[in-house]
């Protein structure tokens, strides 16, 4: 008797063991359980971003993020200045103070607005070496600067950056039908700056009157994203910045997201961490090849959200791809789309965010009923969690009903050990979701 008591109680735990509770939920890492997310972001808004590469990515239906220089654009209220005293009178004090690490800011912020062609180049290179930690060698080239400002080696006129002018050619109604589309704009700042070498109210200004003017043509929903130029990860910037964006291409200072920036070589490794992001550069630089590797890459970890920086467009534009490298590369984006979540810049960060704070509750008798609430600002934060939920062994079909949304799901069994289950996207809205087997 006790020898075929054992094997019966030994398989009844085997089945236990290897069967999840109905009603036993969990917020899947990535929208629709996919295996990671993709995100598609251009800077500086040069118009074949718009006329050549936003209707390619309509076609393969996929939304991109747009990081616009909003100075430029016809119908703004700001535009570039500098915050501060006569110009003419910083001039006159350089004659007998030497720039040094109190006055640096403020003359590199008002080289530009000299009215003189030259004086923007030193800016931006002295921008340059203070992102690079080089602060000793910008002094030297300001001081270079405004010496040349008074022995009046600069010719008169208006000097605007590269990115600046390329960004020429679109206006705010065609940008609102471009965001109706379902594609997302964010603040690339006013000008274009250096913002590592502004002083405060220069840097401020480029910060926030850039989010105001993205806020007054295009809605608050707009506002979440923001990259500061050039990639800076300037610690004096990024004290700014954070309390303007509350996502930033640049940096993300979240304890469970583990980043590699464009500048870093590295391929995504094992981490203890939730989530990667793997930021890298699409340029005329990189093989395509390189290009299909870091979606590759993507496709076959679990917690890998890459990160695309492209610029230039057929010719117009930094580092410019042409149409056709980019039909290829999206194409090849597609066709791993089963394992992909491809989503902008700022709905990534609503998700990865929303998870990371929110809870998931639920009862189960002859239906289940989930929960699902997150800590966060639901105005700000709002995009749909996605939920897997296992459910009983006898459920062939499963009705879905969260207030006025109603769905009927197939019960997904095959992929999953642990028991018949349903994917499903739910708001985190404390809204009860409950789930009726049919």
């Amino acid at each position: 008797m006790k020898k075929l008591l054992l094997p019966f109680i030994t398989g009844c735990l085997i089945v236990n063991l290897c069967n999840a509770q109905p009603g036993k939920t969990e917020i899947t890492r990535w929208q629709d359980d996919k295996k990671g997310a993709v995100s598609i972001t251009w800077d500086d808004g040069s118009i074949n971003q718009f006329k050549v590469a936003l209707p390619l990515l309509n076609s393969f239906k996929f939304p991109a993020t747009f990081f616009i220089i909003t100075g430029q654009i016809p119908g703004s209220t700001y535009h570039g200045k500098f915050i501060g005293r006569p110009v003419q009178d910083i001039i006159k004090e350089t004659a007998t103070i030497a720039t040094n690490t109190d006055n640096l800011f403020e003359r590199a912020s008002a080289a530009s607005y000299l009215g003189l062609i030259g004086p923007m180049d030193y800016y931006y290179n002295a921008g340059s070496l203070i992102d690079a930690g080089k602060t000793d060698e910008a002094i030297k080239l300001i001081d270079e600067l405004y010496s040349k400002v008074r022995n009046n080696e600069f010719k008169q006129g208006i000097q605007h950056n590269p990115e600046y002018m390329d960004a020429h050619g679109t206006t705010w109604a065609e940008i609102r039908k471009y965001a109706a589309q379902g594609h997302e704009f964010a603040s690339h700042m006013i000008t274009h700056p250096r913002l590592a070498i502004l002083d405060e109210p220069s840097m401020l200004y480029e910060l926030t009157k850039s989010k105001e003017e993205i806020l007054k043509h295009l809605g608050a929903r707009y506002t979440f994203s923001g990259e500061g130029p050039f990639g800076t990860e300037n610690e004096r910037v990024m004290g700014y910045a954070y309390k303007v964006y509350p996502a930033l291409r640049n940096r993300m200072p979240e304890p469970w997201l583990k980043e590699i920036s464009r500048g870093n070589i590295s391929n995504p490794g094992n981490t203890g961490k939730e989530y990667i992001q793997f930021q890298r550069g699409a340029t005329t630089k990189t093989p395509m090849p390189m290009m299909k590797a870091w979606v590759d890459t993507t496709a076959n970890k679990n917690n890998t959200w890459l990160v695309l920086t492209i610029h230039g467009v057929d010719g117009i534009g930094w580092e410019a791809l042409s149409h056709q490298q980019l039909n290829e590369y999206f194409n090849y984006i597609k066709t791993r789309e089963n394992k992909l979540w491809v989503a902008t810049f700022g709905d990534v960060t609503r998700y990865m965010r929303e998870r990371q704070n929110a809870k998931v509750k639920t009862t189960s008798n002859s239906s289940i009923t989930v929960t699902l609430s997150h800590t966060l600002n639901k105005a700000m934060y709002n995009v749909p969690l996605t939920l897997k939920t296992y459910v009983p062994v006898n459920w062939k079909l499963v009705k879905v009903t969260q207030g006025a949304s109603r769905q009927t799901l197939k019960i997904m069994a095959a992929t999953d050990k642990a028991g018949p289950y349903i994917i499903y996207r739910a708001k985190p809205n404390n809204l009860p979701i409950k789930l009726k087997g049919i």
